[in-house]
């Protein structure tokens, strides 16, 4: 997300970077953007032709389609983190789900399949408006685009990660054991909370995103927390 306003004084020295600079330019940008979803689809991919889950492995499928049109048509960064630790951590959880493919099992389901299910159209209703209403303001690597404060973000700075909580418990429900419980966890671990503080540690010295920090208090569930 980003602002179309001068760059916080403490941040300004980011776009100075050469490397920055060439990310930065549009066309690269959207081919990076390109070549970071095939790991991604491979998972949908392999999910897909392994594990039979209905619609919590549909809701998967239709959010990462979702994910690679918005990410190939996205805006180009105004500004991008020079630290090497979250383009690290931004790696780790945007390809969690495909390091651990080939971990996951079967399991059993620990409820009735009209509760998982239930819980993966909320979870895909919530990561729909989020992606929807972010539009091409998205990226992987901590970057300020365009600001959102609209649609699902007027509610939560972080909808996207509250649609992946959701879905990632429908599954974890459907296809439970000891070892997928842990791994998805890690995932959602990630994103929630780790992902989320370090997007708003680079994007808060942005007075605007400053101020939508102030108006949107809930970072997952609005209202709450």
């Amino acid at each position: 997300m980003a602002t179309n306003q001068a760059v916080a004084p403490s941040t300004a020295a980011s776009l100075s970077s050469p490397v920055i600079r060439v990310l930065s330019l549009p066309w690269l940008d959207r081919m990076i953007a390109a070549i970071a979803c095939i790991p991604i689809s491979y998972g949908v991919y392999y999910r897909y032709t392994h594990f039979h889950h209905g619609l919590p492995l549909l809701a998967s499928v239709l959010n990462t389609v979702v994910l690679i049109v918005t990410m190939v048509i996205r805006r180009p960064p105004k500004r991008v983190t020079p630290n090497p630790w979250y383009w690290l951590l931004a790696f780790v959880a945007s390809y969690w789900l495909v390091f651990i493919i080939f971990f996951l099992q079967k399991g059993s389901p620990l409820v009735a399949n009209w509760i998982t299910d239930s819980l993966a159209i909320l979870g895909l209703m919530v990561m729909l408006w989020a992606r929807f209403s972010l539009g091409r303001n998205i990226g992987l690597v901590p970057a300020q685009r365009e600001l959102v404060s609209t649609g699902a973000y007027a509610y939560m700075r972080h909808p996207v990660y509250t649609g992946l909580l959701i879905t990632s418990t429908a599954f974890v429900l459907r296809a439970y054991s000891p070892l997928n419980a842990l791994l998805m966890g890690l995932g959602v671990f990630w994103f929630i909370p780790v992902k989320s503080l370090v997007e708003e540690d680079f994007l808060r010295h942005d007075p605007q995103y400053a101020g939508y920090m102030q108006r949107v208090r809930a970072r997952w569930i609005p209202f709450v927390i």
